[in-house]
């Protein structure tokens, strides 16, 4: 790990003037992220990163940092930024570099997986356990609690996943459907 650090900062010493070579440091040498994010993504995120870095050193103030993220993807809320932070031992009057950056995003896109979290909802559904749950309980949850979709799109929404609306849903398969990536023409 102390490698690690020390390849990343060197990274960052060579932002400005290189900024290929910062690119080929930080996928290669930065192990712990490296094998969880492609290197499409690493270069998405020092992107956004370096918008925010007003001071062009290589670092991103803590003040930021929700907006990075959120501008990412991820929906962190206040509490989790701070215990990100905290993880790190940052100081909310503070910054962070790229290589501390690409870990919290590591661990706030895994707390957000939302296979996981719809998967435990429909799980306490389901109180016998059985892997379904009827259409018109789907239907209810989907319109009265959380962020309410309307009437139509649960209709989208049972259409392509070929819900029947007196039937049945096999949560799991229903799951793999609604989480695909949509599709980019």
């Amino acid at each position: 790990m102390v490698r690690t650090l020390v390849c990343v900062r060197i990274c960052n010493f060579f932002v400005l003037k290189q900024p290929f070579l910062c690119f080929y440091l930080t996928f290669c040498y930065f192990i712990p992220q490296a094998k969880f994010f492609t290197p499409a993504q690493i270069n998405e995120f020092k992107e956004c990163f370096s918008l925010y870095d007003k001071k062009q050193k290589g670092r991103l103030d803590v003040k930021d940092l929700i907006t990075v993220m959120r501008c990412l993807g991820t929906s962190p809320t206040l509490g989790e930024i701070e215990r990100h932070l905290q993880v790190h031992k940052i100081e909310k009057s503070g910054s962070l570099d790229f290589s501390t950056f690409l870990t919290m995003m590591h661990r706030q896109i895994q707390q957000e997986d939302p296979k996981t979290e719809i998967l435990e909802a429909l799980r306490m559904t389901d109180k016998q356990k059985k892997g379904y749950i009827q259409a018109s309980e789907l239907r209810a949850k989907l319109t009265m609690l959380g962020e309410k979709l309307t009437v139509k799109e649960v209709d989208e929404l049972f259409k392509e996943a070929n819900i029947k609306t007196g039937g049945v849903v096999n949560y799991e398969e229903f799951i793999e459907i609604v989480t695909l990536p949509p599709v980019d023409y």
